[in-house]
Protein backbone atom coordinates (compact mmCIF):
# COMPACT_ATOMS: atom_id res chain seq x y z
CA UNK A 1 0.00 0.00 0.00
CA UNK A 2 1.51 3.60 -0.90
CA UNK A 3 2.27 6.28 1.61
CA UNK A 4 -1.30 8.26 1.81
CA UNK A 5 -3.61 5.38 0.66
CA UNK A 6 -6.12 3.73 2.67
CA UNK A 7 -6.62 0.39 3.25
CA UNK A 8 -9.23 -1.05 1.74
CA UNK A 9 -12.68 -1.94 2.75
CA UNK A 10 -15.54 -3.97 1.07
CA UNK A 11 -19.04 -3.44 1.44
CA UNK A 12 -22.59 -4.95 0.68
CA UNK A 13 -25.88 -3.90 -0.01
CA UNK A 14 -28.75 -5.66 0.53
CA UNK A 15 -30.65 -5.09 -2.70
CA UNK A 16 -32.30 -8.49 -2.35
CA UNK A 17 -33.36 -8.90 1.03
CA UNK A 18 -37.05 -8.96 1.68
CA UNK A 19 -37.85 -10.94 5.11
CA UNK A 20 -36.36 -11.40 8.41
CA UNK A 21 -34.89 -14.94 7.28
CA UNK A 22 -32.78 -13.39 3.98
CA UNK A 23 -31.61 -10.59 5.98
CA UNK A 24 -30.26 -12.38 9.15
CA UNK A 25 -28.78 -14.99 6.21
CA UNK A 26 -27.17 -12.34 4.06
CA UNK A 27 -25.55 -10.52 6.93
CA UNK A 28 -24.58 -13.71 9.18
CA UNK A 29 -22.90 -14.93 5.44
CA UNK A 30 -21.53 -11.44 4.93
CA UNK A 31 -19.66 -11.27 8.12
CA UNK A 32 -18.65 -14.50 7.60
CA UNK A 33 -16.89 -13.65 4.24
CA UNK A 34 -14.90 -11.37 5.37
CA UNK A 35 -16.61 -8.04 4.04
CA UNK A 36 -16.55 -5.46 6.88
CA UNK A 37 -19.89 -3.57 6.49
CA UNK A 38 -23.98 -4.72 5.36
CA UNK A 39 -25.35 -1.56 4.22
CA UNK A 40 -29.22 -0.54 3.15
CA UNK A 41 -30.13 2.02 0.83
CA UNK A 42 -33.68 4.12 1.85
CA UNK A 43 -36.66 3.97 -0.57
CA UNK A 44 -40.39 4.20 -0.63
CA UNK A 45 -41.02 2.37 -4.29
CA UNK A 46 -40.16 -0.65 -5.53
CA UNK A 47 -38.80 0.53 -8.74
CA UNK A 48 -35.80 1.23 -9.06
CA UNK A 49 -33.96 -1.10 -7.20
CA UNK A 50 -37.21 -3.27 -6.27
CA UNK A 51 -38.80 -3.51 -2.43
CA UNK A 52 -36.61 -3.17 0.66
CA UNK A 53 -36.41 -2.78 4.02
CA UNK A 54 -37.04 0.34 6.45
CA UNK A 55 -32.96 0.76 7.07
CA UNK A 56 -33.02 1.98 10.53
CA UNK A 57 -34.85 -0.90 11.80
CA UNK A 58 -33.41 -3.56 9.55
CA UNK A 59 -29.73 -2.71 10.62
CA UNK A 60 -30.53 -2.58 14.16
CA UNK A 61 -31.76 -6.52 13.40
CA UNK A 62 -28.00 -7.08 11.67
CA UNK A 63 -26.45 -5.73 14.66
CA UNK A 64 -28.58 -8.32 16.86
CA UNK A 65 -27.01 -11.23 14.80
CA UNK A 66 -23.63 -10.55 13.98
CA UNK A 67 -20.52 -9.60 16.16
CA UNK A 68 -17.82 -7.83 14.02
CA UNK A 69 -20.32 -6.48 10.82
CA UNK A 70 -20.47 -2.43 10.59
CA UNK A 71 -23.79 -1.68 9.34
CA UNK A 72 -24.65 1.23 7.05
CA UNK A 73 -27.06 3.41 5.13
CA UNK A 74 -26.33 4.20 1.88
CA UNK A 75 -28.14 6.84 1.73
CA UNK A 76 -30.79 7.55 3.76
CA UNK A 77 -33.02 10.75 2.05
CA UNK A 78 -32.32 13.91 4.13
CA UNK A 79 -36.14 15.04 3.51
CA UNK A 80 -37.50 12.11 5.27
CA UNK A 81 -36.06 12.73 8.92
CA UNK A 82 -36.11 16.00 10.59
CA UNK A 83 -32.04 16.44 11.32
CA UNK A 84 -32.56 16.28 14.97
CA UNK A 85 -34.84 13.01 15.17
CA UNK A 86 -31.92 11.61 12.67
CA UNK A 87 -29.63 12.45 15.08
CA UNK A 88 -31.33 10.44 17.89
CA UNK A 89 -31.84 7.45 16.04
CA UNK A 90 -28.02 6.96 14.76
CA UNK A 91 -27.24 7.82 18.43
CA UNK A 92 -28.94 4.83 19.76
CA UNK A 93 -28.35 2.45 16.74
CA UNK A 94 -24.54 3.52 17.47
CA UNK A 95 -24.97 2.72 20.99
CA UNK A 96 -26.88 -0.71 20.16
CA UNK A 97 -24.71 -2.03 18.20
CA UNK A 98 -21.40 -1.15 20.22
CA UNK A 99 -20.05 1.37 17.67
CA UNK A 100 -20.59 -0.45 14.45
CA UNK A 101 -23.02 2.21 12.54
CA UNK A 102 -21.94 4.59 9.87
CA UNK A 103 -24.45 7.24 8.63
CA UNK A 104 -24.81 7.30 4.93
CA UNK A 105 -26.84 10.82 4.04
CA UNK A 106 -28.36 12.14 0.77
CA UNK A 107 -30.29 15.51 -0.37
CA UNK A 108 -33.10 12.78 -1.86
CA UNK A 109 -33.54 12.45 -5.67
CA UNK A 110 -36.31 10.42 -6.81
CA UNK A 111 -38.74 12.46 -7.88
CA UNK A 112 -41.70 9.47 -8.58
CA UNK A 113 -40.67 8.58 -4.84
CA UNK A 114 -41.83 12.14 -3.46
CA UNK A 115 -44.96 12.32 -5.57
CA UNK A 116 -46.58 8.88 -4.35
CA UNK A 117 -46.07 10.08 -0.62
CA UNK A 118 -47.16 13.31 -0.78
CA UNK A 119 -43.41 14.81 0.20
CA UNK A 120 -42.97 18.36 -2.11
CA UNK A 121 -40.33 17.52 -4.60
CA UNK A 122 -38.56 20.76 -4.42
CA UNK A 123 -35.62 22.00 -6.57
CA UNK A 124 -32.56 20.22 -6.10
CA UNK A 125 -30.88 23.53 -4.97
CA UNK A 126 -33.12 23.45 -2.33
CA UNK A 127 -32.56 20.15 -1.32
CA UNK A 128 -29.01 20.51 -1.30
CA UNK A 129 -29.24 23.29 1.11
CA UNK A 130 -31.31 21.31 3.60
CA UNK A 131 -28.91 18.43 3.37
CA UNK A 132 -26.28 20.80 3.60
CA UNK A 133 -27.86 22.48 7.54
CA UNK A 134 -29.16 18.87 8.22
CA UNK A 135 -25.39 17.73 8.17
CA UNK A 136 -24.28 20.60 10.57
CA UNK A 137 -27.01 19.63 12.52
CA UNK A 138 -26.20 15.88 13.01
CA UNK A 139 -22.88 16.43 13.55
CA UNK A 140 -23.26 18.86 16.33
CA UNK A 141 -26.08 16.85 17.75
CA UNK A 142 -23.65 13.68 17.54
CA UNK A 143 -20.84 15.23 18.91
CA UNK A 144 -22.51 16.19 22.20
CA UNK A 145 -23.27 18.99 23.96
CA UNK A 146 -26.36 21.49 23.68
CA UNK A 147 -27.06 22.38 19.61
CA UNK A 148 -28.41 26.26 19.40
CA UNK A 149 -28.99 26.55 15.32
CA UNK A 150 -30.21 29.07 13.34
CA UNK A 151 -30.36 28.12 9.30
CA UNK A 152 -32.75 29.00 6.21
CA UNK A 153 -34.28 25.31 6.86
CA UNK A 154 -33.67 24.27 10.15
CA UNK A 155 -33.97 25.49 13.85
CA UNK A 156 -32.36 24.00 16.83
CA UNK A 157 -33.10 25.49 20.23
CA UNK A 158 -30.35 24.79 23.12
CA UNK A 159 -31.18 20.71 21.99
CA UNK A 160 -29.00 17.94 23.54
CA UNK A 161 -28.92 14.54 21.88
CA UNK A 162 -29.18 11.38 23.85
CA UNK A 163 -28.10 8.73 23.80
CA UNK A 164 -24.26 10.02 23.71
CA UNK A 165 -22.98 7.52 20.43
CA UNK A 166 -20.67 4.68 21.36
CA UNK A 167 -17.75 5.97 18.41
CA UNK A 168 -16.02 9.43 19.28
CA UNK A 169 -16.28 12.20 18.59
CA UNK A 170 -19.09 10.57 16.60
CA UNK A 171 -20.37 7.66 14.24
CA UNK A 172 -18.34 8.38 10.61
CA UNK A 173 -21.00 9.93 8.13
CA UNK A 174 -20.84 9.47 4.49
CA UNK A 175 -22.30 12.07 1.68
CA UNK A 176 -22.77 10.57 -1.42
CA UNK A 177 -23.04 12.10 -4.99
CA UNK A 178 -22.27 12.92 -8.48
CA UNK A 179 -22.79 16.68 -8.71
CA UNK A 180 -20.36 19.27 -8.11
CA UNK A 181 -22.13 20.86 -5.57
CA UNK A 182 -23.25 17.82 -3.79
CA UNK A 183 -19.36 16.17 -3.60
CA UNK A 184 -18.21 19.89 -2.78
CA UNK A 185 -20.24 20.04 0.58
CA UNK A 186 -19.64 16.24 0.91
CA UNK A 187 -15.71 17.28 0.43
CA UNK A 188 -16.05 19.88 3.39
CA UNK A 189 -18.24 17.64 5.63
CA UNK A 190 -18.25 14.06 5.36
CA UNK A 191 -15.76 11.44 6.58
CA UNK A 192 -16.94 9.03 3.70
CA UNK A 193 -17.65 10.44 0.23
CA UNK A 194 -19.77 8.07 -1.93
CA UNK A 195 -18.94 8.73 -5.79
CA UNK A 196 -21.80 7.89 -8.04
CA UNK A 197 -21.57 6.75 -11.14
CA UNK A 198 -25.13 6.92 -12.44
CA UNK A 199 -27.01 10.40 -13.34
CA UNK A 200 -30.08 11.20 -10.84
CA UNK A 201 -30.16 15.03 -11.78
CA UNK A 202 -33.39 14.43 -13.44
CA UNK A 203 -35.20 12.52 -10.55
CA UNK A 204 -34.80 9.26 -11.90
CA UNK A 205 -31.69 6.79 -12.46
CA UNK A 206 -30.25 7.70 -15.70
CA UNK A 207 -27.13 5.04 -16.67
CA UNK A 208 -25.41 6.50 -18.84
CA UNK A 209 -21.66 5.61 -19.39
CA UNK A 210 -20.30 8.96 -19.33
CA UNK A 211 -20.91 9.15 -15.77
CA UNK A 212 -18.76 5.83 -15.67
CA UNK A 213 -15.26 6.62 -17.42
CA UNK A 214 -12.64 7.18 -16.22
CA UNK A 215 -12.37 11.18 -17.01
CA UNK A 216 -15.48 12.05 -15.66
CA UNK A 217 -14.67 10.12 -12.35
CA UNK A 218 -11.19 11.84 -11.99
CA UNK A 219 -13.12 14.85 -12.30
CA UNK A 220 -15.42 14.02 -9.77
CA UNK A 221 -12.53 13.28 -6.99
CA UNK A 222 -10.72 16.59 -8.27
CA UNK A 223 -14.27 18.37 -6.79
CA UNK A 224 -13.89 16.44 -3.64
CA UNK A 225 -9.93 17.06 -3.32
CA UNK A 226 -10.68 20.81 -3.84
CA UNK A 227 -13.02 21.47 -1.74
CA UNK A 228 -11.81 18.98 1.26
CA UNK A 229 -8.62 20.98 1.00
CA UNK A 230 -5.92 19.99 3.31
CA UNK A 231 -8.21 17.44 5.34
CA UNK A 232 -8.45 15.54 1.58
CA UNK A 233 -6.61 12.69 3.02
CA UNK A 234 -8.58 12.01 6.08
CA UNK A 235 -11.51 11.51 3.58
CA UNK A 236 -11.89 7.94 2.65
CA UNK A 237 -13.58 7.43 -1.13
CA UNK A 238 -16.58 5.24 -1.54
CA UNK A 239 -17.86 3.59 -4.75
CA UNK A 240 -20.62 0.87 -5.52
CA UNK A 241 -19.09 -1.50 -8.33
CA UNK A 242 -20.34 -3.88 -10.58
CA UNK A 243 -18.19 -6.95 -10.57
CA UNK A 244 -18.05 -10.19 -13.11
CA UNK A 245 -16.26 -13.09 -12.50
CA UNK A 246 -15.67 -14.59 -15.93
CA UNK A 247 -12.90 -15.81 -17.73
CA UNK A 248 -12.95 -13.77 -20.81
CA UNK A 249 -12.88 -10.05 -20.03
CA UNK A 250 -13.84 -8.87 -23.50
CA UNK A 251 -17.03 -11.42 -23.26
CA UNK A 252 -17.91 -10.06 -20.21
CA UNK A 253 -17.42 -6.54 -20.99
CA UNK A 254 -19.53 -7.12 -23.97
CA UNK A 255 -22.79 -8.86 -21.85
CA UNK A 256 -22.32 -5.76 -19.65
CA UNK A 257 -23.12 -3.37 -22.35
CA UNK A 258 -25.43 -5.43 -23.68
CA UNK A 259 -27.86 -5.47 -20.75
CA UNK A 260 -27.32 -1.53 -20.03
CA UNK A 261 -28.51 -1.05 -24.19
CA UNK A 262 -25.10 0.39 -24.68
CA UNK A 263 -25.41 -0.43 -28.27
CA UNK A 264 -22.04 2.09 -29.29
CA UNK A 265 -19.50 1.31 -26.07
CA UNK A 266 -17.19 -0.50 -27.17
CA UNK A 267 -15.66 -3.45 -24.54
CA UNK A 268 -12.60 -1.59 -24.13
CA UNK A 269 -14.53 1.24 -22.83
CA UNK A 270 -16.62 -1.04 -20.29
CA UNK A 271 -12.94 -2.47 -19.07
CA UNK A 272 -12.08 0.94 -18.49
CA UNK A 273 -14.68 2.37 -16.03
CA UNK A 274 -13.54 2.34 -12.64
CA UNK A 275 -16.47 0.80 -11.32
CA UNK A 276 -16.38 -1.90 -13.66
CA UNK A 277 -14.76 -4.97 -12.95
CA UNK A 278 -14.78 -7.72 -15.35
CA UNK A 279 -12.42 -10.88 -15.77
CA UNK A 280 -10.55 -13.63 -12.87
CA UNK A 281 -10.42 -12.88 -9.82
CA UNK A 282 -6.74 -12.08 -10.32
CA UNK A 283 -7.44 -9.76 -12.98
CA UNK A 284 -10.36 -8.29 -10.63
CA UNK A 285 -7.48 -7.82 -7.70
CA UNK A 286 -4.98 -6.12 -9.78
CA UNK A 287 -7.55 -3.74 -10.94
CA UNK A 288 -8.24 -3.11 -7.80
CA UNK A 289 -4.56 -2.18 -6.80
CA UNK A 290 -4.13 -0.08 -9.85
CA UNK A 291 -7.65 1.87 -9.73
CA UNK A 292 -6.77 2.49 -5.91
CA UNK A 293 -3.81 4.02 -6.63
CA UNK A 294 -4.89 6.33 -9.23
CA UNK A 295 -8.30 7.53 -7.98
CA UNK A 296 -8.17 6.88 -4.71
CA UNK A 297 -11.24 4.87 -3.96
CA UNK A 298 -10.60 2.44 -1.27
CA UNK A 299 -13.99 1.24 -0.16
CA UNK A 300 -16.34 -0.81 -2.11
CA UNK A 301 -19.45 -1.91 -1.88
CA UNK A 302 -21.18 -4.75 -4.36
CA UNK A 303 -24.94 -5.78 -4.51
CA UNK A 304 -25.90 -9.10 -2.09
CA UNK A 305 -26.11 -10.73 -5.44
CA UNK A 306 -22.24 -10.37 -6.55
CA UNK A 307 -21.40 -10.97 -2.88
CA UNK A 308 -19.98 -15.00 -3.42
CA UNK A 309 -18.91 -14.10 -6.55
CA UNK A 310 -16.57 -11.31 -5.64
CA UNK A 311 -16.03 -12.70 -1.95
CA UNK A 312 -12.18 -14.36 -2.86
CA UNK A 313 -11.09 -10.50 -3.99
CA UNK A 314 -12.32 -9.37 -0.26
CA UNK A 315 -10.43 -12.34 1.07
CA UNK A 316 -7.00 -11.04 -0.83
CA UNK A 317 -7.65 -7.52 -0.19
CA UNK A 318 -9.59 -6.65 2.39
CA UNK A 319 -7.42 -4.37 5.23
CA UNK A 320 -4.31 -4.52 2.86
Amino acid sequence: MEQGQKPFRFGVIAENVRTHEDLVSVARRAEELGYDIILIRDHLVEDPFSNQLAPIAALATVAAVTETLRIGTLVLANDYRHPAVLAKEAATLDVLSGGRFELGLGAGWLRREYEQAGIPFDPAGQRVGRLEEALRVCKALLAGGSLDFCGEHYRINGLTNFPKPSQRPRPPILVGGGGKRMLSIAGREADIVSVLTTSVATGEVINDPAERSPETVERKVEWIRQAAGERFEEVELNMIVSPMVIDDPVEGAERFARERGWSSVAAEEVLDMPSVFVGSTDRIAEQLLARRERYGVSYLVVSDGNMEDFAPVVSRLSKT
